[in-house]
């Protein structure tokens, strides 16, 4: 399917921002430590190492998506991430709205939603694995 130059240009924009947002959250446990994780990861009674895992979702995913490589698995990893992150820390708010009248998930809803799409979207042209490809 032809795809127009507009349409390869609002994949990367979604694929840029994502994955920058989502590179941030990586790099601040890549300087302080991913404690807090593998803390609420063995509080959840699983092994405390299967945290260490936020490295992959929230690096290097990131990256493979915002490089345009491998660029569908790099999305649905994140947006796994995603699924952990609410089930692990969320649930509670799963109902909850903000004191703006938001709903309390909603940043962590955009990420979601945002992965999915790009994992059905592909990355387009303006990557570095280029537009065809099952994983691109």
């Amino acid at each position: 399917m032809k795809t127009l130059p507009r349409d390869d240009l609002a994949r990367l924009l979604l694929r840029v921002v994502l994955a920058l947002l989502m590179l941030l959250h990586g790099l601040s446990k890549l300087r302080h430590g991913a404690g807090p994780i593998l803390d609420m990861v063995a509080s959840h009674g699983l092994p405390a190492a299967l945290g260490n895992l936020v490295y992959v979702g929230e690096i290097v995913a990131p990256l493979m998506v915002l490089l345009g490589v491998w660029t569908r698995a790099g999305a649905l990893v994140i947006a796994i991430n995603m699924v952990v992150a609410i089930l692990l820390v969320h649930t509670g708010q799963l109902l909850e709205l903000n004191k703006q009248g938001g709903w309390a998930l909603e940043l962590q809803a955009l990420y979601l939603a945002g992965a999915l799409a790009i994992a059905l979207l592909g990355a387009g042209r303006y990557s570095a694995g280029g537009a065809p490809g099952k994983w691109n």
